[in-house]
């Protein structure tokens, strides 16, 4: 399953929500189960969960750790789409909706990095780079690009665009193969300035790691905005959740990297740890980056999820080849 996190709206009030998309099985190269449609049947359905603050067992923070201001130019970024609430067939702020929400990398002045499932279909995007966007997420004034961009408001975003852009040959039934976007023309609000960017990394890095020995490997770090936790449905009593927007980081270890049955030899992806050990990704990290650890470096994008309780390993984009760097050096200054 994709694991970006979908924003549904009820009687007016934005109630953030997880699709209730299929839980994804590639254990023997299977394709990952995902797509739009997905999405749109949850919502159509009423399919969500609060993943503000659920009753749930007090516990640690499971899949990672405070990002202590590591990674400022990592920020959320929320999606929207516009629906043409006049019929005048004139694009305005107030009718651009919040639609859904993932992470992402600030990789120059007006570059964002994310996955290309969470630029597709977008029509405007709004990011905050805060490490705790806690409050941003209970003021709710994010519910309308108009209200989220409002430089009058204390909740207002720190940068936004009306140019998002997924891989060219992103298909979104294969979302897996060329899963990488921008937010490109991204205007910064006033004030906000980055001393430093996420670097793009060299061509071939996962080759010459999977070529490694596994104690000579690098450590990663992955860092992103998603679920602080995901439990399964318990006795009737739902799922259980721990979604509050503030930033963390995991460490994480290669693990390998799984081919696609039937796809060409790099229609595959690279494999980490995803555990209560290592830390790992869950709904709402998509998009966000995979550093090197101790650099800058974006070697990866999160991508996907094996399961709804985001155990075990996670699935990320690798953003190394030939074509990928080629068709992002385009936006790059």
């Amino acid at each position: 399953m994709r694991i970006r996190t979908t924003l549904a709206t009820a009687a007016g009030v934005a109630a953030l929500a997880l699709v209730a998309a299929p839980p994804a099985t590639i254990a023997s190269g299977q394709a990952p189960t995902s797509g739009n449609a997905a999405h749109s049947a949850a919502q159509q359905a009423g399919e969500r969960v609060d993943l503000g603050h659920d009753a749930a067992p007090a516990a640690a923070v499971k899949y990672g750790e405070p990002d202590a201001g590591e990674h400022p130019y990592v920020g959320l970024m929320i999606a929207y789409t516009w629906a043409d609430a006049n019929g005048d067939g004139v694009q305005t702020d107030d009718e651009l909706r919040a639609g859904w929400r993932c992470s992402g990398t600030q990789i120059d002045e007006d570059t964002f990095l994310t996955a290309g499932h969470c630029t597709y279909g977008a029509d405007a995007v709004a990011i905050w780079f805060a490490e705790d966007l806690r409050d941003v997420q209970a003021a709710r004034e994010f519910v309308t690009f108009a209200g989220a961009i409002d430089q009058e408001s204390e909740h207002a975003a720190d940068a936004w665009s009306y140019e998002a852009v997924s891989h060219p040959e992103y298909d979104d039934a294969l979302f897996y193969l060329h899963d990488v976007g921008v937010v490109d023309d991204v205007t910064l609000a006033p004030g906000v300035t980055f001393e430093t960017y996420g670097q793009l990394p060299d061509q071939g890095y996962w080759d010459t790691q999977l070529a490694t020995l596994k104690s000579d490997r690098d450590t990663y770090t992955t860092v992103g905005y998603g679920l602080q936790w995901s439990m399964p449905d318990s006795q009737g009593q739902g799922r259980l959740n721990q979604g509050e927007w503030i930033r963390l980081k995991a460490g994480g270890e290669l693990i390998g990297y799984r081919q696609f049955a039937g796809g060409k030899a790099n229609d595959a992806y690279v494999v980490l740890t995803s555990n209560a050990h290592t830390g790992g990704t869950c709904s709402g990290d998509s998009g966000g980056p995979t550093f090197v650890s101790g650099t800058s470096t974006v070697v990866a994008v999160t991508s996907f999820g094996m399961n709804t309780t985001c155990a075990g390993t996670s699935g990320l984009y690798r953003i190394d080849t030939a074509d990928d760097l080629a068709w992002l050096g385009q936006f790059v200054d």
